[in-house]
């Protein structure tokens, strides 16, 4: 009694009353800082955008980040392309760069600038560079509009680098249709080595005529590369060290496409006597005539404010689905901003006339009853939980990217694992579709085909397939072998990869236990388990084994080899689904907290242990709660909060991921995390903001309120849910679905009491047989 009084006083709040209520944002764009995660290697762009769109008008510099194309350290624009993606590891996108210039052609030119002269929010950037043209961008859902101011000039030249993808053109073209506007194609692809490509059609239309065009004959810096021959059948994989996304070569899966002509293009305006030239440019990826239809269909115009205010509003709409009270300016910016980089992708892919282009090559129409097909799926980091708060925020996306996929696995027998366009890449390993479709399903974003995902998803998980190599041996050992025979699809890190497969079958377990098909809930949660048998009681890690059974020679839990963009410090926590399980496995809850206070004594990836720039250790930092320490998850994420994230270019550590990075910061921020794949289960750390309202799919709204919130007041003293004391270490079931009030009173000091007790940990789901 006297330990429980003393910790009690220690962890008191540091205020007795409920201090008054700070005001909620009203205009949450206004405080979004595109240039966040625009350095570090973040790869994040600064352009012009919305929720989702087609376009992403944004600068290119030399450095030219992946994906992002965009370094702050650099002082120089290399062109503004049409479209990009937020914070990959691999070169993509960067396609149909336009460059204002004065003076002679010179398609290879690049112009400097400087940051003072340069803006961006979302919706809108601008700079006027160093040879004195301004640029302003702007975008619609399909299309892009830009103000160029020249000076005095009867060379003002806009620059159409149409083989400057960044990774490179198989062919491009470049067509003056009349002397206001100009069409034309590029062919790109190779994400990561593969042999994907597509080809993205443009048509631009412009307030003036231009006085001359042109094209010239051109070579790219870079091209797709040959993707590496088949492994020969019966060969084993070599051993795989340690690596970034993407790198590891991808096996052919179909030829390239056939290089044609390169050529760039070029236009010139007499600015004499008025400086300034407007355009609009439209995007397909079906056809120059549908780019033109997108275009004349969303900004029929030319008034570029307008447009400029119409994409602020609409980023207001999307960013005010959550909406916070309190903390810092800098913390209110990084958190919008992190919400704001996890609703740019996936992206449109349909136009306006309801036209895509499949994966099985051919054009088709947006299924009936949903409003647009998407595309660009970066599976193995997004499951995690950018997807759920896809579906959260925004419902209706969700569902259309789910229909989306859904049609991707009609088109080729197989979900889109981590696909460009309407290419698949076969980068990263696992069956990341499962989770994903069962995470939109759980957050609320239920309107598709369900029954069809989930029978697709039971089909990838039984029959041998491309996104599954090695399934046969999870029927065989229960785990993929360090020395098996893989043969295809961009196969590596076999015990990581055994893991990421048994969250995928619980996901598929999760979603037919929703549905009601209890017969698979129950065999996919049984599979999930098959962690186990990579799990070393002797060392306590999980190691990979041989085909033999024996445990691969020579294992040490800080290598690489035989686990992907990590080691065994890493992966070994990676049992969302059953983590009491995996304490009970360590020998307990103590050994388990020894091991994750290891693993957590580094955040950068230091000695082997956790590095929170990258997907695998995101899990990490919540698993106390399952422990009877949710303290512990208190104090880590807030260190996490405080080390990784700041308000500045290079405020994010590591790869943005196509939003995931951005979006673990958005739930902690909110003090909750979906742990459990497939689930609406959220684990809870503690909350930035002394209030945020979350509008819930249902229309009922989440208000989570914390009496004492501050940076140094990371600590749960007590909670309450609807009023009633609330003593447990996960959210209420209904918390995502009906919504309701969790109140929670902070402080500075750890109260080790709260939520301790076995019952109050997070769900764990062990299967049938354990």
């Amino acid at each position: 009694m006297l330990a429980g009084l003393l910790a009690a006083c220690v962890g008191a709040a540091p205020r007795s009353a409920r201090t008054s209520e700070a005001a909620l944002v009203t205009a949450p764009a206004s405080l979004v800082d595109p240039f966040i995660g625009t350095s570090n290697w973040a790869n994040d762009f600064p352009g012009a955008d919305l929720p989702f769109g087609m376009v992403q008008w944004s600068p290119d510099t030399p450095s030219r980040p992946h994906g992002g194309g965009y370094e702050y350290r650099d002082s120089a624009i290399t062109g503004f392309s049409l479209t990009h993606l937020s914070g990959p590891g691999c070169d993509g996108a960067g396609d149909i760069p336009v460059l204002p210039t004065i003076g002679a052609v010179d398609t290879s030119a690049t112009e400097g600038f400087s940051h003072t002269h340069e803006s961006a929010s979302p919706g809108s950037y601008a700079v006027t560079l160093d040879n004195g043209v301004t640029t302003e961008l702007t975008a619609t859902p399909r299309s892009g509009m830009a103000r160029f101011t020249f000076p005095s000039t009867t060379a003002a030249n806009l620059l159409f680098k149409l083989s400057g993808s960044q990774a490179g053109d198989s062919r491009t073209a470049f067509t003056a249709v009349s002397d206001t506007e100009v069409s034309g194609q590029v062919t790109s692809g190779g994400f990561c080595k593969a042999s994907n490509t597509y080809t993205v059609y443009f048509d631009m239309v412009f307030d003036r005529p231009f006085t001359s065009h042109g094209t010239d004959a051109a070579t790219a810096a870079h091209r797709p590369a040959t993707p590496a021959p088949s492994t020969p059948p019966g060969a084993p994989d070599a051993a795989n060290p340690l690596r970034l996304h993407g790198t590891e070569p991808t096996p052919s899966q179909s030829a390239p496409a056939a290089r044609g002509a390169l050529n760039d293009g070029h236009v010139t305006f007499d600015t004499t006597r008025s400086h300034v030239v407007q355009a609009k440019v439209g995007l397909s990826y079906v056809s120059v005539a549908n780019a033109a239809a997108n275009r004349a269909t969303e900004n029929p115009g030319w008034n570029l404010t307008s447009v400029r205010n119409a994409a602020l509003h609409a980023w207001d709409s999307a960013l005010g689905r959550v909406r916070i009270a309190g903390g810092t300016p800098a913390r209110r910016t990084v958190f919008y901003t992190a919400l704001y980089h996890s609703l740019l992708h996936p992206n449109l892919i349909s136009d306006s006339n309801r036209q895509y282009p499949g994966f099985d090559g051919t054009t088709h129409t947006v299924d009936r009853g949903h409003r647009a097909a998407y595309a660009n799926y970066s599976g193995w980091d997004i499951y995690r939980s950018q997807a759920q708060l896809e579906a959260l925020v925004d419902p209706q996306a969700a569902s259309d990217t789910a229909q989306s996929m859904l049609d991707d696995d009609d088109q080729t027998g197989q979900f889109p694992k981590w696909s460009e366009n309407n290419g698949e890449s076969h980068i990263m390993v696992g069956d990341p579709a499962d989770a994903i479709l069962a995470d939109y399903y759980a957050f609320g974003a239920t309107h598709f085909d369900s029954a069809a995902a989930l029978a697709g998803m039971i089909k990838e998980g039984t029959d041998a397939n491309s996104n599954r190599p090695g399934l046969n041996y999870l029927r065989q050992l229960g785990y993929l072998p360090s020395d098996g025979t893989y043969g295809c699809c961009n196969f590596y890190g076999p015990a990581a990869t055994t893991l990421e497969y048994d969250t995928a079958d619980f996901a598929i377990s999760a979603l037919a236990g929703t549905l009601g098909d209890t017969a698979h809930q129950a065999s996919f949660a049984d599979r999930a388990q098959d962690w186990r048998n990579l799990f070393n009681p002797a060392s306590g890690f999980i190691q990979p084994r041989d085909t033999s059974g024996s445990w691969t020679q020579g294992f040490d839990p800080t290598s690489g080899k035989n686990f992907v963009e990590g080691d065994s410090w890493k992966y070994t926590p990676m049992v969302p689904f059953n983590l009491h399980g995996l304490a009970t496995a360590m020998g307990g809850n103590a050994a388990m907290a020894a091991f994750l206070d290891t693993d957590l004594s580094s955040f950068t990836g230091a000695g082997g242990h956790t590095d929170l720039g990258n997907e695998p250790s995101l899990d990490i930092p919540w698993e106390y709660d399952y422990i009877g320490r949710p303290y512990q998850t208190q104090q880590t994420v807030r260190r996490i909060q405080d080390q990784i994230w700041t308000d500045s270019p290079s405020g994010l550590a590591g790869n943005d991921d196509l939003g995931e990075m951005s979006s673990w910061y958005v739930w902690s921020a909110l003090g909750m995390y979906p742990e459990t794949p497939g689930t609406a289960d959220l684990a809870l750390g503690s909350p930035l903001f002394t209030r945020a309202l979350v509008t819930l799919p249902s229309g009922h709204t989440l208000t989570i309120k914390a009496d004492g919130a501050a940076d140094n007041a990371p600590y749960v003293q007590k909670a309450r849910w609807n009023g009633i004391p609330w003593n447990n270490a996960y959210a209420p079931a209904e918390a995502i679905s009906s919504g309701g009030t969790l109140d929670y009173t902070l402080g500075t000091n750890a109260n080790t009491a709260w939520a301790a007790s076995p019952t109050s940990a997070p769900r764990s789901y062990p299967g049938a047989g354990h």
